[in-house]
């Protein structure tokens, strides 16, 4: 659905170009746009390289479970079915620690592992368990405390105070992850009555 708005979206405004005598705006918009595109790219994969190398030797270093075992008890509330001893949590702590710090790239790969663990664990393989959409929507809505990644592309835009976005991402990921929280939380009390 969301392909179709953006490919309805591109059409009216090629038609409108074409039809204002436009078109050459819209193809120098479009060529500039790729270059500014490839150019942020290459400029964040400094930043990305950095704070993933980082996170990787914290797992190998054995940081990444003591940082599990500090946080376990804040967290363990929101999956009251995942096993103590799970290895799921290791990944599950280091996604929401880079998530935290706006490192979503960086979290990827947690994710990924730990949905992997999630579903090593479920009971019903072709159904998401409880902890893998906790986890989801935790994921998804995490609170992020310094946007690293958006102020990496500041940066990289030019802009004059990148850091100005803190207070406001700071506000709109605690409103989302409270949400996501109480809906998990309603949605699951809901479904086990």
């Amino acid at each position: 659905m969301l392909n179709a708005i953006w490919v309805f979206m591109l059409c009216i405004g090629i038609l409108v170009a074409a039809l204002t005598g436009n078109i050459g705006a819209v193809t120098s918009s479009a060529l500039n746009a790729a270059e500014l595109g490839v150019k942020t790219g290459i400029q964040l994969i400094g930043v990305i390289s950095l704070w993933m190398g980082l996170m990787r030797l914290a797992e190998r270093a054995g940081i990444v479970s003591v940082i599990a075992k500090v946080f376990r008890p804040l967290i363990s509330p929101l999956f009251p079915d995942l096993k103590r001893d799970s290895p799921a949590w290791g990944s599950i702590v280091m996604n929401l620690c880079a998530n935290i710090l706006g490192l979503g790239n960086a979290a990827t790969p947690f994710g990924l592992k730990a949905m992997q663990e999630l579903q090593q664990e479920n009971p019903h393989p072709d159904t998401a368990s409880r902890s893998m959409i906790t986890f989801l929507a935790l994921n998804t809505s995490c609170i992020t405390l310094v946007p690293a990644t958006i102020i990496g592309i500041r940066i990289a835009a030019g802009s004059q105070q990148p850091t100005e976005i803190i207070g406001t991402t700071l506000f709109a990921t605690t409103c989302a992850m409270f949400c996501a929280i109480l809906a998990d939380w309603l949605f699951r009390r809901r479904n086990s009555l």
